[in-house]
């Protein structure tokens, strides 16, 4: 089942960012998050970070017996969905190991400094995310 977080799953929210190996700096809380859960475990998630009308595509993970089933493509396509809904123009992500996956659900590669300027202040972009992070943009 996919639903809005709540707070009660933030740390698991945060345990499976860590064990994935995704950055925990700028989270600020469970309010940007989505979950996938199986029988009340939180094996996946996603979060868009709203930036006007650009969002910030982050810690999409799942526990590592959750991948292959197409359960990380249903968080990304639910977090798009919101975001279209609620009314942002463009999508943009960073990624050191899954270009591939996110340029199969229509993301395209562009350089750093393409990056739209209200993403630009986010902590992922200042810190949290390496200079060797591909940079990959959808638009909504």
């Amino acid at each position: 089942m996919i639903r809005r977080a709540q707070a009660a799953d933030y740390v698991q929210i945060t345990r499976l960012l860590a064990d994935a190996g995704l950055p925990l700096a700028g989270l600020n809380g469970h309010e940007n998050f989505i979950v996938l859960c199986r029988d009340g475990i939180v094996v996946g998630c996603a979060a868009i970070e709203r930036y006007g009308k650009f969002g910030l595509l982050r810690s999409v993970a799942l526990l590592p017996a959750e991948r292959g089933h197409g359960f990380g493509r249903r968080l990304v396509h639910e977090m798009l969905q919101q975001a279209r809904r609620d009314g942002l123009a463009e999508i943009v992500l960073f990624t050191t190991t899954a270009a591939p996956f996110f340029e199969r659900l229509g993301f395209h590669a562009i350089r750093r400094d393409q990056v739209p300027a209200p993403v630009q202040a986010s902590v992922e972009f200042q810190s949290a995310c390496p200079d060797t992070a591909h940079v990959l943009r959808l638009v909504l």
